[in-house]
């Protein structure tokens, strides 16, 4: 079979899963048992793996499934605890002496506050917390997945305090043989790198600037009463100057901090500046907009999940900080474990997982219970016990509702992340083939020549599309752009970061990512319908980085060291 013909047929797992998701519309825990059957039988028959290592390849997309299950366990046990503490009804109460505004609270709890947890967190968090809480505020289950899922572009780069880049691209790249080249011209390694961050940054900042306004007028458009994108169009001022207050420290972080903090600075920067601005009503239009009533909402809107937002019988009020306070020692958490290295390892030492799986090397899995931010959330958990001091019996309740959420979500991740890792691991196979991601990729840049920079982000998002994750993407792709850039006589550097934000624009519609973020509100079986939305900001973010990359590649011929050596 010819090399072209095997890269279209790379392509029929995905194409399949696209027609029977948003096509057909058929639930993910219909469609996904059959792409995961047919994923198989390509490794098998056309890539020439062994049954082995296809079998090993689901086993560790398994223990990955178990390491999502519990970030969505803990993400729905901290909405549940809040629920029957009576923090939520205080939290809502908040937000009306905010603004009552919904496109301003999405603004601030989806954009911002998601923003914030992307950069701390990573790894699918932000759509699990913000989803919840924007329905806890009264926000139609459909809508808060939609929200939570566009969060997942702008700062996904620098998600997890730098993973994508650090590790992604880091560990991407073949770092030996690009040193010895940069050493020949004077320059260095972190030189070229920094080239790299620093071009992700100012990319992602530009398109990011009309990120929030988008979102809004999705929301307004496919969720308002009227069906109106003017409505979202109205808070257009608003939503520039939210963007200009996260993108402007968020690209400075990224050019002079390094990777691991533009996500989270940019974030806070903008919560210290926006929250004052939307109490003071500055550049608010004068007429508040809201959904219709609940009672009106299409049945497809609604998730299983009940929001009570009266306070709690017996007990007095919560204040409006002590509700936030557990969303805050999230974050704190979040970020010390991250960062300081005793921690980290000492929440890493806590490891369940198997090496070499059925003996396969480099297939491996590993839950870090702790370190996950399931364990963080769990954390935060207990402390709320206390701080709002509730008792024993709310507590089991929380937990009890928590855990019947998961079985929808854990049906549909057993066959998602295993065909996932079926492709990813196909590299390793009978006929010496490269796997089927990288076939894919070089199906897209054999077709389109010296354009190629303009289709460089949507192979990054085809990368994140089939994995849900920038930083895997990152791992698959990073050293084939950088390839196709020497190809062509273009910066590399600039390749692997239009890589980068590709592979970040990519997380809107990554299946597991959508399923994932539906079953913290109760929404599983609609993950079509959350994708016919989310592609749109995708194909709005892929193309404008595209157009970006024409112009910084053949318009303002970007430069990097190892130009200078051809």
């Amino acid at each position: 079979m010819s090399q072209t013909l095997l890269s279209i047929l790379a392509f029929v797992p995905l194409v399949l899963a696209g027609v029977l998701l948003i096509g057909f519309r058929w639930p993910a825990k219909y469609a996904m048992p059959l792409v995961f059957v047919l994923t198989a039988l390509i490794g098998l028959l056309a890539w020439d793996m062994s049954l082995n290592r296809v079998i090993a390849s689901s086993l560790q997309g398994l223990i990955l499934t178990a390491s999502i299950l519990w970030i969505i366990f803990g993400a729905i046990l901290l909405l549940n605890t809040l629920k029957h503490s009576g923090g939520i009804a205080a939290i809502r109460r908040g937000f009306s002496n905010i603004s009552p505004d919904r496109r301003v609270q999405a603004l601030i709890v989806a954009w911002l506050f998601g923003c914030f947890i992307e950069g701390a967190s990573g790894f699918g968090t932000p759509a699990a917390v913000a989803a919840p809480l924007l329905v806890a505020l009264g926000f139609p289950a459909l809508a808060a997945v939609v929200l939570g899922m566009m969060v997942q572009s702008t700062p996904v780069s620098f998600g997890a305090v730098g993973t994508p880049i650090l590790v992604g691209v880091g560990a991407g790249l073949d770092k030996t043989g690009i040193t010895e080249q940069l050493v020949a011209t004077g320059s260095t390694w972190e030189t070229f790198f920094h080239l790299i961050y620093s071009r992700v940054a100012i990319t992602h900042g530009l398109i990011g600037l009309l990120m929030p306004l988008i979102m809004v007028m999705i929301m307004t458009r496919f969720f308002g009463r009227n069906q109106s994108w003017k409505e979202g169009l109205a808070i257009a001022p608003f939503a520039i100057f939210t963007a200009f207050a996260f993108s402007l420290p968020y690209m400075a972080a990224g050019v002079f901090l390094g990777p691991e903090f533009p996500s989270m600075i940019g974030a806070l920067v903008g919560l210290a500046i926006v929250v004052p601005a939307a109490k003071a009503g500055f550049l608010l239009p004068k007429n508040t907009w809201d959904f219709a009533d609940p009672k009106d909402w299409p049945s497809d809107w609604m998730g299983k999940i009940e929001m009570r937002l009266d306070e709690v019988a017996g007990k007095a009020p919560i204040s409006v900080p002590m509700a936030w306070a557990p969303y805050l020692l999230l974050a704190v958490f979040l970020v010390i474990s991250r960062t300081f290295p005793e921690v980290k390892a000492a929440l890493m030492s806590v490891t369940f997982g198997w090496k070499d799986i059925l003996g396969e090397t480099g297939v491996s899995g590993t839950i870090e219970p702790l370190f996950l931010p399931g364990g963080i959330l769990c954390m935060v958990v207990l402390v709320t016990f206390f701080l709002h001091r509730m008792r024993f019996s709310e507590l089991k309740a929380a937990v009890g509702e928590s855990s019947k959420t998961l079985l929808g979500a854990g049906f549909v991740l057993i066959f998602t992340i295993p065909m996932v890792r079926i492709l990813i691991n196909s590299g390793v196979n009978g006929s010496d083939l490269v796997s089927m991601p990288v076939a894919m990729a070089q199906l897209v840049a054999d077709s389109v020549g010296g354009v190629y920079p303009f289709f460089a982000p949507a192979v990054g998002g085809l990368g994140a599309f089939i994995a849900g994750s920038n930083t895997v993407s990152n791992l698959m792709l990073s050293q084939f752009q950088f390839n196709a850039a020497q190809l062509l006589g273009v910066s590399g550097a600039m390749m692997v970061a239009l890589q980068s934000v590709g592979a970040a624009a990519g997380n809107m519609i990554a299946i597991h990512n959508v399923v994932a973020a539906s079953a913290t509100v109760g929404l599983l079986g609609r993950e079509g319908i959350t994708l016919r939305k989310t592609i749109l900001p995708t194909l709005y973010y892929l193309t404008m980085a595209g157009v970006i990359a024409l112009v910084a590649m053949y318009g303002m011929a970007l430069t990097d060291p190892l130009m200078a050596a051809r």
